[in-house]
């Protein structure tokens, strides 16, 4: 099968260039960098910095308000939690009460699809037996999101025309804006599971029961709690029919004012109506709030967005962006009274793109740095320009195709996967330089009669089968991470993932493409001089052209056209400098736009002193490697002969890699147990004590260390701790970090936002720094 497939691609290289195209396009569509190109649409695969290693849980939310923590377990959480035991797929059940509010963390075996556990849960809530809750207890399924979701956090601030902090609006209103406009405005932005709101006042009408009064009337709370809530009710009747037209009839009685509600009966003594005026004091006040929002000493009113499970991290932010500048015209503004216009203004303070944009900046570095290494070592090593810039081609079509593949298999781009991509680029190349070289060796031999074509085939069907079986073997190695769960099989299996797509996409290319590009570098020949000087003229003109759109280019075009033209005009004595002088020219290049992206002694020294160093570093590198190859069979001898003294090098270096790793006292424990030097214990020792501390072992870290330029400061006080008291404390705490020059900004949250996602009490702060 692999034969006819060789040979198919070798006799129809139209649809291997028609393949590699679709390849191309496919893969720059579907790649997670943001690359501004107008020719293709877009649809990236999902991108996140780290992998969301969350449980399997879906969150039932209850609402009790006034009621005691003990009151909510007793009557809403215990009996809620072993119902939900019985649904199908669940693993367990976990649960946390506070003043007025019932969580339940219902978490479900890992391959439960999260919609259908979702399902399940609500056909169990409405299955309830009746009593089993309090009456007027209503339980919710909480957002279908998970706690890495939350990527969007802002202020509402009132501002100026310039930007500048204005004020002038109270925290009334602005949460009043928050929750009446920001927030639905939000909540429709594609991805969005929710916009939880967090600082500020609730306003509400509020009734001051006064119980002397209630006395003197012989009026109950019973009877005021049906005022109130009979005062707010309109009625719905029949329809009346007037000259052939139908009216609807109905009492208007929804309370639009303090009057309306003031003016409600309660009771009728002795035919004189009872108000809730005269039994109560009716005010309009701030809700019962168990959370509050800080920026850099002063209340705020803000919100989290949320974004859905499964949804692109990275576009539902733009998503929420675009929203923003949709619905800021709308915001209102006022005039203070020094003349200054305010408008309510959307300032966020966290926004997980910069994250995002890092974690894929930093790989896409990585990756463009492996990939030039690998060009200047590849042409440097082989000594042909053709086959160097096959084996070069293998590197971003390969990473293209692992691009398409994970859009394909629903694997999210974050730094774990695309590290995946990373370790397998030196994989590819091996298959290339093998298929490559052995190529050349059967041109070699081969003699002048036989068709090249003959020759391609013979040589990439001796060693494709044995290039497949070295990249099955690394398949069937990353096997254990495929067998992973929980948390470890989310963290690690993207990397397996992308790292096998990456070894298929260079099997892909090695048999279908390679070959009948081979064919076609390798056949290309130009005996006659007046077209070579022709060929030559044009890649100077052409790269004098290109000076304006891509320099580097344009003056690679530009040298390689003069110095291919010059040594035309030379005999063949001179011109066997050719070859050379044009892989000199290539490594240089490559070198060059090497330098511009490492920039290894930074970017405040000259980019010729760059240049340089990165010249010196692949310089030396190559020399050793040169210097290997030239003496590799002596110092093999030497090896064969003596055996014993060669085989002590690798069994140090394996001995003191485990001593690296699991410590001096880790490796060579069990000699000190029980043994004394002269009634010393050997740990006590001084030679003991400074192996002891110079080799430590390595520490461990289930994730990679992160630097946003942003901490996380999570500090606790009292269980008990009121409201104003735990702002107080923020308040101060907020200020006096944000007087650190450093700090750009600081926001602080204590408590928790209008989500079930987030369950923390009033002791407890997260400040962003």
């Amino acid at each position: 099968m692999l034969d006819k497939i060789i040979r198919f691609f070798l006799e129809n290289k139209l649809i291997a260039l028609l393949l590699l195209a679709g390849f191309v396009g496919w893969g720059i569509a579907t790649a997670p960098f943001a690359w501004d190109l107008d020719f293709l649409p877009r649809d990236p695969v999902a991108v996140d910095a780290i992998p969301d290693l969350g449980e399997n849980q879906q969150i039932v939310y209850t609402r009790w308000p006034g009621r005691s923590p003990q009151d909510v377990e007793d009557q809403i959480t215990y009996p809620l939690t072993t119902q939900l035991l019985s649904v199908p797929g669940v693993k367990t059940v976990r649960s946390n009460s506070i003043i007025g509010m019932s969580s339940i963390y219902v978490i479900f075996e890992e391959d439960i699809d999260f919609y259908w556990s979702r399902s399940r849960i609500l056909e169990k809530l409405n299955s309830l037996p009746a009593g089993t809750l309090p009456e007027g207890v209503q339980p919710t399924l909480g957002p279908d999101a998970t706690g890495l979701g939350q990527i969007f956090w802002y202020t509402l601030e009132g501002r100026d025309q310039e930007g500048n902090p204005a004020g002038g609006w109270d925290l009334q209103e602005l949460r009043s804006i928050q929750d009446f406009y920001v927030g639905y405005g939000l909540s429709s932005a594609g991805g969005v599971s929710e916009v939880a709101p967090i600082g500020g006042f609730v306003r509400e009408y509020q009734v001051d029961a006064d119980p002397e009064a209630m006395k003197a009337y012989g009026i109950n709370m019973t009877d005021l709690f049906r005022a109130v809530r009979q005062s707010n009710v309109e009625v719905g009747a029949r329809t009346v029919e007037l000259n052939n037209v139908e009216y609807l009839v109905r009492g208007l009685g929804y309370v639009k004012s303090l009057d309306d509600l003031e003016k409600a009966v309660v009771k009728v003594v002795d035919n004189t109506p009872i108000h809730i005026r005269d039994v109560a004091h009716v005010t309009f006040g701030p809700a019962l709030r168990r959370g509050a929002l800080d920026k850099a000493g002063a209340e705020a009113v803000g919100a989290v967005v949320v974004a859905r499970y499964g949804a692109n991290p990275l576009e539902v932010i733009n998503n929420v962006k675009a929203k923003i500048g949709e619905i800021s015209p709308g915001l209102p503004s006022k005039t203070l009274d020094d003349g200054t216009v305010s408008k309510v203004t959307i300032v966020p303070f966290y926004d997980r793109t910069e994250l995002i944009k890092e974690t894929l900046g930093t790989l896409e570095e990585a990756l463009s740095l492996e990939i030039l290494i690998t060009i200047i070592v590849v042409v440097v090593m082989v000594m042909n320009l053709r086959t160097s810039f096959l084996i070069s081609g293998m590197l971003p079509v390969a990473v293209l195709m692992t691009f398409i593949a994970m859009k394909l298999g629903g694997v999210d781009a974050n730094i774990v996967a695309l590290s995946g991509i990373a370790i397998a680029i030196g994989t590819i190349v091996d298959m290339g330089i093998v298929l490559s070289e052995n190529m050349l060796q059967h041109m070699e031999r081969s003699g002048p009669e036989e068709p090249l074509l003959e020759v391609i085939f013979r040589a990439t069907r001796e060693v494709v089968h044995a290039i497949i079986t070295a990249i099955s073997t690394t398949i069937v190695s990353f096997l254990p991470v495929f067998t992973m769960v929980a948390a470890e099989g989310k963290l690690f299996k993207p990397l397996a993932y992308t790292k096998t797509f990456a070894l298929v996409a260079s099997i892909i290319i090695v048999i279908t493409l390679i070959p009948p590009f081979a064919h076609w570098f390798f056949s290309l020949k130009i005996n006659r001089r007046a077209v070579k000087l022709t060929w030559n003229g044009l890649l100077v003109i052409g790269g004098g052209l290109l000076l304006a759109v891509m320099p580097w280019a344009g003056w690679v075009l530009v040298i390689l056209g003069l110095i291919n033209g010059g040594f035309e005009l030379y005999d063949d004595l001179h011109r066997r400098w050719q070859a050379p002088a044009n892989t000199a020219v290539v490594v240089l290049a490559v070198t060059w736009l090497l330098t511009d992206e490492w920039l290894p002694l930074g970017a405040g020294i000259a980019f010729i002193w760059n240049f340089l160093f990165v010249g010196l570093v692949i310089g030396l590198t190559l020399a050793f490697f040169y210097a290997v190859i030239h003496y590799y069979r002596p110092l093999l001898n030497w090896c064969l002969e003596h055996k014993a003294l060669f085989l002590s090098i690798p069994t140090i270096l394996v001995v003191l890699g485990f001593v690296i790793w699991l410590g001096f006292a880790g490796v060579f424990g069990f000699v000190a147990n029980g043994f004394d030097v002269v009634g010393v214990n050997i740990r006590t020792t001084a030679p003991w004590q400074a192996a002891q501390s110079t080799f430590p072992g390595l520490g461990e870290e289930f994730m990679p260390p992160l630097d946003e330029g942003s901490f996380l400061l999570m500090p606790t006080t009292m269980p008990h701790v009121g409201v104003e008291e735990a702002m107080d404390y923020m308040q101060i705490m907020d200020m006096r970090i944000a007087d650190i020059p450093e700090v750009k900004q600081v926001v602080g949250k204590l408590g928790r936002t209008e989500s079930a996602l987030d369950p923390a009490p009033i002791s407890m702060y997260e400040t962003l720094i």
